[in-house]
């Protein structure tokens, strides 16, 4: 779709296909900073409508130009969604490296069958078994996005 048959893209206004480019902070309700693109000063890049970003943070956006700044109050459901009890799995300690320190709280890479890296979370040890939970960290959270809008194509 060309520039002027869609004149929210000309105008540099959030809609349907944007290219946006913004910083983020997530923050927890007790005003915590849980994860920030300010911190390596590296923004980040979306496309809306691309699957990569939530309806509810998609649709929260719409409207912005660049320079602007929003913040966003999102349940559990509508951030991260909520944890999903088939995304935690039992693996034996034997099929991990002897030098590896596996201890609770520890994010694990594991090669996905489509050669994607995936992190995994070390939840517990239960005898000879590791506890990993695949779930986003922040699934089940209610978060707040404080966005900057940088621009918009």
């Amino acid at each position: 779709m060309s520039d002027a048959a869609n004149p929210e893209v000309a105008a540099g206004i959030i809609g349907p296909e944007s290219q946006v480019t913004l910083h983020f902070t997530i923050k927890l309700k007790d005003g915590s900073v849980a994860d920030s693109t300010k911190v390596n000063d590296t923004p980040a890049r979306f496309t809306v409508g691309d699957g990569n970003m939530g309806p509810a943070f998609e649709q929260a956006m719409m409207g912005l130009s660049a320079g602007e700044n929003k913040s966003l109050e999102l349940s559990a459901d509508e951030a991260f969604g909520q944890p999903n009890p088939e995304f935690i799995r039992h693996f034996p300690l034997a099929n991990f490296p002897a030098d590896l320190e596996l201890e609770e709280g520890v994010i694990v890479g594991f090669s996905a069958p489509d050669g994607s890296e995936r992190p995994g979370i070390v939840r517990s040890f239960e005898g000879a078994e590791v506890l990993i939970d695949f779930n986003h960290p922040l699934a089940g959270v209610p978060v707040i996005f404080e966005v900057e809008i940088l621009e918009v194509a």
